[in-house]
C-alpha cells in the first residue's frame, strides 16, 4: 500500500485564487496514482495520495523565503 505525500505552496494558479482547486487536487491524485500503477504495478485502489498545501511563509529555497527568492529570480531574468 503506497502512500505518497505531495507538498505544494498554498497559492492559486491565477491571481484571484488563494489555493489549489479541488479539480487540480483530483488531477494530482489521479496522476500520481496512475504513475504508481504504470511504474510499480500498484493498484489504484491501494494507493493513498496526501496533498499538503504549505503557506508561502513556510516554504523557501536558495536560503530565502519563497516570495523573496521569486523576486530575486525575476530581477535576475530582467537583467
Amino acid at each position: 500500500m503506497p502512500i505518497v505525500t505531495v507538498q505544494v505552496t498554498r497559492e492559486g494558479t491565477t491571481p484571484d485564487r488563494k489555493s489549489v482547486s479541488a479539480e487540480e487536487k483530483a488531477a494530482i491524485i489521479q496522476g500520481v496514482s496512475q504513475v504508481l500503477l504504470d511504474v510499480l504495478n500498484k493498484p489504484l485502489e491501494s494507493t493513498y495520495v496526501v496533498i499538503e498545501e504549505v503557506d508561502l511563509d513556510n516554504w523557501g529555497w536558495g536560503g530565502l523565503p519563497t516570495t523573496q527568492y521569486r523576486k530575486q529570480r525575476a530581477a535576475a531574468s530582467r537583467s
